[in-house]
């Protein structure tokens, strides 16, 4: 039986981002959560092993899940793709350790967790049943009605990454929490986080930006570090622009 926590952090969407990751760890209430969430895309960036060590060094306070990055990066070593879209993907996956390797082979998809407040809690990347679906704020209620069936009546909260956005909303009677991407938030700068129980607390976490994309340009051998940082540590990509780019796979044909 899994004792009720009284406070999770969840990171989610960190893409290897070592500055923006040190400054959310460095939050008290992270540092004193009961539990640290990750809900995947944790290595797809400058700074994989880095990040990695940097969250294997927590212990058991620890609970990782995978998300599609991290699924697309084993992929590529195992030999079991030859490509991924993401242009800094491969490189990343090449970074990796043996360890590295086993250690995102035995992630899983999802978890569920007691929180104080909140009751049984899934945490999940994209959606409980896929790691690359998109669901929105503004995402219709027979949209989420479809991604949230099969679900175990005894869960009433559901927390996802995927689309760098935080938000918070009610759907068919459930709970659901986005807490946005450490280390690549679109529409707004920061670190994005989220506190959990008893109630729901989304956070940003501020960084200097311009000593962090020296620290990744000096620290990262990707080829195109430089434009890679410059673009996505100042957060260039408006929500809007994330908002037209995903309103197809959320099934509309443009953004509201």
């Amino acid at each position: 039986m899994v004792t009720m926590l009284n406070r999770v952090a969840v990171l989610s969407d960190i893409h290897g981002i070592l500055p923006a990751l040190e400054a959310v760890l460095a939050e008290p209430d992270v540092s004193t959560a009961d539990r640290i969430v990750l809900t995947g895309d944790i290595t797809a960036g400058p700074q994989p092993t880095q990040v990695l060590d940097r969250l294997t060094s927590l212990g058991d306070r620890v609970v990782w899940i995978s998300g599609n990055a991290d699924r697309e990066l084993l992929e590529y070593r195992r030999g079991q793709r030859d490509s991924i879209p993401d242009p800094i993907a491969p490189w990343a996956a090449e970074q990796l350790r043996e360890d590295h390797i086993d250690l995102l082979g035995r992630l899983p998809q999802s978890r569920s967790l007691p929180v104080h407040g909140l009751g049984k809690v899934l945490f999940c990347h994209a959606t409980p049943r896929d790691d690359e679906e998109v669901v929105l704020v503004d995402s219709r209620l027979d949209r989420w009605r479809e991604v949230l069936s099969g679900l175990d009546t005894d869960i009433r909260t559901v927390v996802c990454g995927h689309t760098h956005m935080p938000f918070v909303r009610l759907a068919h009677g459930r709970l659901v929490i986005n807490p946005g991407s450490i280390g690549m938030p679109y529409g707004r700068a920061g670190a994005h986080w989220a506190l959990l129980g008893p109630g729901v607390g989304l956070r940003s976490t501020a960084f200097d930006v311009e000593a962090a994309i020296t620290q990744v340009t000096e620290d990262s051998s990707y080829p195109e570090i430089a434009e890679w940082a410059d673009y996505f540590l100042h957060t260039r990509a408006t929500d809007a622009d994330a908002l037209e780019a995903f309103a197809p796979r959320d099934g509309r044909s443009h953004a509201p």
